[in-house]
């Protein structure tokens, strides 16, 4: 019996006619198809599993990615939808969008220059000229945004807000929200404002002319005024040459009367409305940041600027810039600079430039 099973094991062992079945063939197979890829043998110890395991971190930074990813193109078909279907909508939207960004971002960078400020011990008039720009910039914004901020703490007002904000943007919203027509727009009424106050100024200066004690600076205020009625743009000199008699009475900063300090104000952009101490410290806080702008930005160089900074530079101080070239502004503001470096203390001279120098620059008469 023994004998027998040996007798028929052995063919089946050294390769006789004996066939194996499919399933045991198939099995041979997959087991030498994965001996040659380098699959797991059998008897492997755990650690050569092939199975990949990712770190917590990794799986986190992995969803993490495709959420973004997905919010990506959910936002940018959204995006495309208001654009086909809602055009006027879809323009206002990405405007208030855009605005929400810019002003997040200078209010990272107003926090990091006060607080580089604070750990060094600078003052203001000691930073660089585009920090010292952008920190006067980031508090006009900041003020002029605090009405809404004030209205908008009663319950449901906040929808009175947004109302305000969509039927008065030029008074209520900082240029970030603005769109590229309102920007224009915005900026040409504005300077209209201004203009409307220079005739006032200059009937202010030709009346004071009989009280200036002094008979060469009575002279040289005569000729000023009758350069700019008749429409000729001063020179750096003539300027210049008032210094002293703007640095007393009648024409100096403390010496100003109310009705010539509201003039000023409304050429400044500033807000005519307050009782005349208000007004007169107001105008010298203003024209003492100018000043020192001045100062920081001859230190820096005009060259140094960009179109639109010297663009935004001129227009701070009187010169309606988006009607004139950026060669013509930056030859406008190198007068300027002349005639704010070589004064100290004749703020009220300053201030009176914004008239002097600007009303009559090539482009601006109409």
């Amino acid at each position: 019996m023994a004998l027998s099973w040996v007798c028929w094991a052995r063919p089946a062992l050294w390769g006789s006619a004996v066939t194996p079945t499919p399933y045991i063939t198939r099995r041979l197979q997959l087991v030498r198809f994965g001996l040659a890829w380098g699959a797991p043998r059998l008897f492997d110890p755990p650690c050569r599993s092939s199975k990949l395991h990712l770190s917590p971190k990794a799986d986190v930074k992995s969803l993490i990615s495709s959420l973004v990813t997905k919010t990506k193109v959910i936002s940018g078909k959204y995006h495309r939808f208001l654009d086909r279907h809602f055009p006027r909508f879809y323009v206002l939207y990405t405007t208030f969008m855009k605005g929400l960004q810019m002003s997040w971002a200078d209010a990272k960078k107003a926090k990091r220059i006060k607080t580089n400020m604070w750990k060094h011990n600078i003052k203001f008039h000691q930073l660089s000229y585009r920090e010292m720009e952008h920190l006067r910039q980031f508090r006009r914004d900041v003020t002029k945004c605090l009405f809404l901020g004030i209205i908008s703490i009663p319950p449901f007002a906040n929808y009175l807000v947004f109302l305000l904000m969509y039927l008065f943007p030029r008074q209520l919203l900082i240029k970030h929200f603005w769109t590229p027509k309102q920007q224009i727009d915005f900026l040409e009424i504005y300077h209209t404002i201004r203009k409307q106050s220079h005739p006032e100024i200059l009937c202010y200066l030709e009346k004071i002319i009989p009280h200036i004690s002094d008979a060469g600076l009575q002279w040289h205020m005569t000729e000023l005024c009758t350069k700019v009625q008749r429409g000729t743009h001063p020179a750096v000199h003539d300027i210049l040459a008032l210094r002293e008699g703007f640095s007393k009475h009648p024409l100096g900063m403390n010496h100003l009367h109310t009705l010539q300090m509201k003039a000023l104000s409304r050429a400044m952009l500033l807000t005519p409305h307050l009782p005349s101490v208000l007004l007169r410290h107001r105008l010298k806080t203003h024209t003492t940041v100018i000043h020192q702008l001045d100062k920081a930005l001859a230190k820096l160089g005009i060259s140094q600027l960009t179109a639109q900074e010297v663009k935004s530079a001129c227009y701070l101080r009187g010169l309606n810039s988006t009607l004139i070239a950026e060669e013509r502004c930056r030859a406008w503001l190198a007068e300027w600079l002349q005639i704010s470096c070589s004064l100290k203390a004749e703020l009220s001279l300053l201030l009176h430039n914004v008239v002097l120098l600007s009303i009559n620059y090539t482009g601006t008469r109409r």
